[in-house]
C-alpha cells in the first residue's frame, strides 16, 4: 500500500499488535492515505492503550481532512464481542473492553471488529495470496499463534468465533491446563513471545528475532529453534490434514525469518500431508490485521 490523494470517501483501520498499535486510513482503491503507529505498553494496562489509539485515530481523521470518514474496522487479539474481548490474557483489561462501542462514541460512524488473525485471512483471502484459491489457511507467527482458515473466500468463525485458534492445542507432554485456566499451552511453547522468553537459555535477549539472530553462528540457539519450530510444525501438519488446503500463507514477525521457518514446516508438510499445501509468505505478512481491518469497515458500509 502507498501513499496517495484523498478520495471521495474512506475508512480507518485499526491494528491492535502485542507491542503496539497501527491505524491507517484506506480510501476505496486501498491506498494509504495516512498511517500512525504507537507502542501499546501491555504492562500500564488496557485503558490507556485503547485511550491513546483513540487520540491517535482522531488526529488521522483530522489530517486526513478532505474527504468523509464512512466507517472504521478494529482488529484485536481475542474473541471480539460487542460487550468483552474473550481469550485475550496478555494485557490486563483486555477482556472487559467494549471496542466497537469506544470507537464508534469516539469518531462517530460505524465500527466493526474482529479477530486479528482472521482479519488478516481476510486481507489474504480478498487482495493477497489466498485470492481465488478453494480452500486456504493463513498462518499468523506473531507475539501469539493461530490459524485463519479460508473457504471460497470466506473466513471461516467457528461456532464461537474461535475457530483456527491452535495456540490452545495441547501439548503431549507437560501442562494440560487450558483456556479456562488462562493457558494456552501451544502457543506458550512456539508462539514468538515464548521463543523470545524461552531463548534467554541460549543466549537470546528476551524477543524472537534475537533468538533466530543467535540461531545463524551459535550450535545451542540453532538447536533450540530447530525443535521448537518442529513442533509447531506438527501441528500446522495436522490442521493441513484436517482442513485440506491448497495453500497455506505465513504471516507475523516470524515470517521475517522465512527461509529458516518456511523451509522447516514444509519438511513436515511434504512428508505428513496427504496433499501437502502450497507454502508461501503472505502477501500481507507485516500488517494483514490492519488490511483486513480495512477490508471489514468497506464490507460494512458497502452494506
Amino acid at each position: 500500500m502507498t501513499e496517495g490523494h484523498v478520495r471521495a470517501g474512506y475508512v480507518l483501520a485499526v491494528d491492535f499488535g502485542g507491542t503496539k498499535a497501527s491505524l491507517a486510513a484506506f480510501d476505496a482503491t486501498g491506498t494509504v492515505l495516512a498511517s500512525e503507529r504507537l507502542p501499546i505498553h501491555a504492562e500500564r494496562g488496557a485503558e490507556q492503550a485503547v485511550a491513546r489509539t483513540v487520540e491517535v485515530a482522531r488526529s488521522l481523521v483530522a489530517d486526513v481532512g478532505a474527504g468523509t470518514l464512512l466507517g472504521s474496522g478494529v482488529a484485536s487479539p481475542g474473541i471480539v464481542l460487542r460487550d468483552r474481548v474473550l481469550l485475550a490474557p496478555n494485557v490486563p483489561g483486555w477482556s472487559r473492553l467494549r471496542l466497537q462501542d469506544t470507537f464508534e462514541d469516539a469518531l462517530g460512524v460505524p465500527a466493526t471488529c474482529a479477530t486479528d488473525v482472521k482479519a488478516a485471512a481476510l486481507a489474504e483471502a480478498r487482495w493477497g495470496h489466498l485470492h481465488g484459491v478453494h480452500t486456504g489457511l493463513h498462518l499468523n507467527l506473531g507475539t501469539g499463534l493461530a490459524l485463519g482458515v479460508v473457504v471460497e473466500g470466506t473466513v471461516l468463525t467457528g461456532a464461537h468465533g474461535a475457530g483456527g485458534e491452535i495456540g490452545y492445542n495441547l501439548l503431549l507432554a507437560g501442562d494440560r491446563a487450558g483456556p479456562h485456566d488462562g493457558h494456552a499451552p501451544l502457543e506458550q511453547r512456539v508462539g514468538g513471545g515464548a521463543i523470545g522468553a524461552r531463548g534467554r537459555e541460549v543466549g537470546g535477549d528476551g524477543d524472537a528475532a534475537s533468538v533466530f539472530a543467535l540461531a545463524r553462528t551459535e550450535p545451542a540457539a540453532r538447536a533450540f529453534l530447530e525443535e521448537t519450530i518442529d513442533e509447531l510444525a506438527v501441528h500446522v501438519a495436522n490442521a493441513a490434514i484436517l482442513v485440506d488446503p491448497a495453500r497455506i500463507t505465513v504471516g507475523g514477525g516470524m515470517a521475517r525469518a522465512a527461509d529458516v521457518v518456511l523451509a522447516a514446516l514444509k519438511a513436515v508438510l511434504d512428508r505428513a500431508v496427504p496433499f501437502p499445501p502450497e507454502l508461501v509468505t503472505a502477501r500481507f505478512a507485516q500488517n494483514g490485521p490492519l488490511v483486513g481491518a480495512a477490508a471489514l469497515a468497506w464490507d460494512a458500509v458497502s452494506r
